[in-house]
């Protein structure tokens, strides 16, 4: 596992050396995760993949308020009725400072270029968005 991500992950979850313990509300106020659930065309995941790895994530990287950027595959449901349409395989995960922020980042030319190569790999753009609060 990448060491950076490990130590950004624990400065963030508020990780110490004794154990796990909760952020301060005040480092965590008003951060914000967006979530996409997104049916990826199966003959296309490693492009997904490598423009989300080598184009995407860098350029979200550089941006202010940026916290994290994930884009996770389902493995498979253990509990409970499966939360998805058939033919979602992905969920991508987006963590910002704040709202404002994060859409000064969708605003951005650079989100502009580097968003459709990702979305040009679905084989549904009516995706499930869903926005939440950290606490």
């Amino acid at each position: 596992m990448d060491r950076r991500f490990l130590l950004k992950f624990s400065a963030l979850a508020g990780v110490s050396q004794l154990g796990w313990k909760a952020a301060p509300a005040e480092e965590t106020a008003g951060l914000i995760v967006l979530y996409c659930d997104l049916a990826v065309d199966p003959k296309r995941e490693q492009e997904m993949l490598s423009h989300f790895h080598r184009d995407f994530k860098p350029a979200a990287e550089k941006f202010d308020g940026y916290i994290d950027v994930k884009m996770v595959k389902f493995r498979k449901v253990i509990q409970g009725q499966p939360p998805l349409p058939p033919g979602i395989n992905y969920r991508f995960q987006l963590t910002f400072k704040s709202e404002e922020l994060r859409q000064r980042w969708i605003s951005s030319s650079v989100h502009q270029a580097k968003w459709p190569l990702i979305e040009n790999t679905l084989l549904n753009k009516d995706f499930l968005v869903v926005l939440t609060d950290i606490v």
